[in-house]
């Protein structure tokens, strides 16, 4: 690689990781249809298929105005085993997504998954793979439109987190592998299976790398898909909101300019407003449907509430999902499932915060009193001692010449056609390295954990915490670093590799994993 100029390095990393992330894929899968052709189902409900309740109408028909695509009593299937096998690995809320997608919201507790995977599955199936109806069944297509759905979505996040690990890292080989141990996470059985990890991470991941290099609309508009993804997608608002707290100070006691300053407080709140919006419209079409527009006589009881949220009253009610609710002795051997993610994280956070713990007191508003030596020797990330200084682009920075550099698919991508430049009054600041940028990742991972420990079913910490970039960012430290014993790399890549085979094992086949 030493020979290498940095654009033929990022375009051969680029292949890498497509390729690891292919590959990854093609694992999964094989090993999905290896265990559950070794091993009898744990649940053989999976492929039960009743009719659409008569008053409901499938997610596709509330765009078009129909609900004669997608109908339960199909005809006989030309290839009834392939058809019975794509069926039959549908499983846990896999079956949950395939159901909205062909009927739509029919009952209180389909409220918990939200629209955007249905939606997609709806699209593909009445388009891309509507020639293969006739052939394996209305239901069946739907799913392997799910399949194929997630999967490319996996491939396309795997791209997005390396060129955001690229342009934070500043290192690619560390981006590199920060990637590739993405590709083989300990949830990547989620990934490849109809769930909302993978939209999740695109969105979320790819809303991040946009906002990063300064493209604000477009990232506002891949972070509101995370709300339509799952619920914590309105969290994406955070980094809008941390990114406005910064320019909004420099507006008006750097630069002292009142209008400058209401500009910035009211293009960030329109933008964080546009986040979290498809959450409070999701929110507002349950109400209308199951409070307003519904035939029962009995109101529920969340509709009569000051503030009627049907997420968290659907949570609490089938799930039992609450503060503290989870901590019962019944459930230490899921709290013992879910402790390396968690450790994982608490370490993650843990060493951050130790580097820089004035940047994170002070939310990123005090410098690192670390100099540039002692920060690029010790910081985790692989950056060089004379990288330049990276911070949120600066709001009147034109990065017209990047966005067309990148609409035009060059062989090799110049490192910095991508990577933000600093502006010259972050320059002037500090040459060196800015720590403020992990700021809004680690308080949001820090969120996320609390949240998983305290609030949610804890084996779900796996796949919960699983699109968060910081951890495969301390990861990659941790595997390459001289400071530590390379038993720990070991361990990280021993603990994916187990949860890989055992998820694949037991989700396949209806057993309960995360």
């Amino acid at each position: 690689m030493a020979g290498k100029s940095s654009a033929d390095l990022q375009y051969h990393h680029t292949r890498l990781v497509l390729k690891y992330a292919v590959i990854s894929r093609l694992v999964l899968i094989s090993l999905i249809v290896l265990w559950r052709s070794l091993l009898s189902p744990y649940d053989t409900s999976a492929s039960i298929n009743p009719s659409c309740l008569s008053n409901t109408t499938s997610i596709i028909g509330l765009f078009s105005g129909s609900n004669s695509y997608l109908k339960s009593d199909s005809p006989p299937v030309l290839l009834p085993r392939l058809a019975s096998v794509i069926e039959d690995s549908i499983v846990w809320d896999s079956v949950y997504f395939v159901r909205i997608a062909q009927c739509g919201y029919e009952y209180e507790q389909n409220y918990a998954f939200f629209p955007l995977i249905p939606i997609c599955i709806s699209l593909l199936s009445r388009t891309v793979f509507a020639p293969l109806i006739p052939f394996i069944g209305q239901r069946a297509v739907l799913g392997l439109s799910g399949y194929v759905l997630n999967n490319f979505a996996f491939v396309l996040a795997s791209f997005y987190l390396y060129r955001l690990s690229a342009i934070i890292l500043k290192d690619s080989e560390v981006a590199l592998r920060a990637t590739i141990l993405f590709c083989l996470n300990p949830a990547s059985i989620f990934y490849s299976s109809i769930y909302t990890e993978s939209i999740y991470a695109l969105c979320s991941i790819g809303g991040l790398y946009y906002l990063m290099r300064g493209s604000n609309n477009i990232a506002t508009l891949w972070l509101a898909l995370t709300g339509f993804a799952r619920s914590n997608g309105v969290l994406n608002a955070g980094y809008i909101c941390f990114q406005t707290m910064h320019r909004s100070y420099k507006a008006a006691f750097v630069r002292k300019s009142a209008g400058g300053t209401l500009l910035v407080l009211l293009s960030g709140a329109l933008r964080s407003l546009f986040i979290i919006s498809p959450f409070i419209a999701f929110q507002a079409y349950g109400y209308y449907n199951m409070c307003l527009g519904g035939t029962s006589d009995e109101t529920r009881p969340w509709c009569k509430a000051r503030l009627p949220l049907l997420y968290n009253y659907i949570q609490s009610r089938y799930w039992g999902v609450g503060f503290l609710k989870y901590f019962q002795v019944k459930q230490i051997p899921n709290f013992v499932l879910a402790s390396p993610i968690l450790s994982l994280a608490l370490c993650t956070i843990i060493h951050y915060v130790k580097l820089w713990p004035e940047v994170f007191v002070s939310l990123g508003f005090r410098e690192s009193s670390l100099n540039k030596e002692s920060a690029a020797s010790s910081m985790p990330l692989g950056r060089s001692a004379g990288s330049k200084s990276v911070g949120f682009p600066s709001e009147n920075r034109s990065d017209a010449g990047q966005g067309d550099s990148l609409r035009r698919r060059k062989p090799a991508v110049r490192e910095e056609n991508y990577v933000v430049q600093p502006s010259e009054d972050e320059a002037s600041e500090n040459p060196g390295l800015k720590p403020i940028i992990l700021v809004p990742f680690i308080l949001h991972l820090v969120f996320m954990v609390a949240t998983a420990f305290f609030v949610m079913h804890v084996q779900v910490s796996t796949r919960f915490l699983s699109a968060s970039p910081p951890l495969y960012w301390f990861g990659s430290y941790v595997m390459a670093s001289p400071r530590l014993s390379k038993r720990w790399g070991y361990i990280i890549w021993t603990y994916c590799a187990a949860y890989i085979l055992l998820g694949s094992l037991l989700f396949s086949n209806f057993y309960p994993f995360t």
